[in-house]
């Protein structure tokens, strides 16, 4: 009895496994599982690793445009007799100008014409001088007692020019060395510099009405 069951079970046993082997591998009949043209499914575990990551392209380089060339013109224009005036002609002209700069600068301004007699070698005798031409009938002199051109007899500062050729002549006419010279004084001008796209067509005039003002090319900055 004993030896009938176990060759039942060794019996069973053999069918299975070959029963195993024939039908429970995966794929393990010829074929195709699937129709023609019908791509083939795949598990998971079945596909490629897949490779590294292709590498970034480089930004394409931006594409510059070339601009315009612009021509510029460097001036100054001057001279503002007060910085109010300066101030009007830089607001009046700040959008057309690329760059601006103020500046002031000293100028020797004629004051007007000085008649006089040259200095004597003292006082004395420039007081000696001054009671000969009172005798004249000469007056509006005065002796200068200091300065520079000390017992120098001043005969009157003229404004007008012809006034001081007229007041020279009349005393050299009475027999004195009159003489007459230009007196100046150092007085501040205001200068506007200006950078400007296209100088030549750079219309200032239209803009700054101050009278005197004029213009030159001048240095770029």
């Amino acid at each position: 009895m004993f030896l009938r069951l176990l060759f039942v079970l060794l019996t069973a046993l053999n069918i299975a496994v070959g029963a195993w082997l024939l039908l429970g591998q995966p794929y393990a009949r010829g074929g195709t599982p699937s129709d023609p043209g019908v791509a083939e499914l795949r598990l998971l575990s079945e596909l490629p690793e897949p490779g590294p990551a292709a590498t970034a392209a480089p930004p394409a380089p931006a594409v510059v445009t070339p601009s315009r060339n612009l021509s510029y013109s460097c001036l100054a224009l001057g001279p503002f007799a007060t910085p109010q005036d300066l101030r009007n002609a830089r607001q009046a002209l700040s959008a057309q100008a690329t760059r601006m700069r103020s500046r002031q600068e000293q100028a020797s301004q004629t004051s007007g014409w000085w008649v006089y007699l040259p200095a004597a070698g003292s006082r004395a005798q420039a007081l000696a001088v001054a009671r000969q031409l009172a005798a004249r009938n000469i007056d509006d002199y005065f002796v200068v007692s200091s300065g520079e051109q000390p017992n120098t007899i001043s005969l009157g500062l003229f404004k007008d020019p012809a006034n001081a050729r007229k007041r020279r002549d009349e005393v050299t006419a009475a027999g004195f060395p009159a003489r007459m010279s230009e007196r100046s004084e150092s007085v501040p001008e205001y200068w506007l510099d200006l950078v400007v796209a296209d100088g030549g067509n750079f219309d200032w005039r239209s803009r700054v009405r101050t009278a005197g003002i004029d213009s030159h090319s001048t240095g770029c900055f």
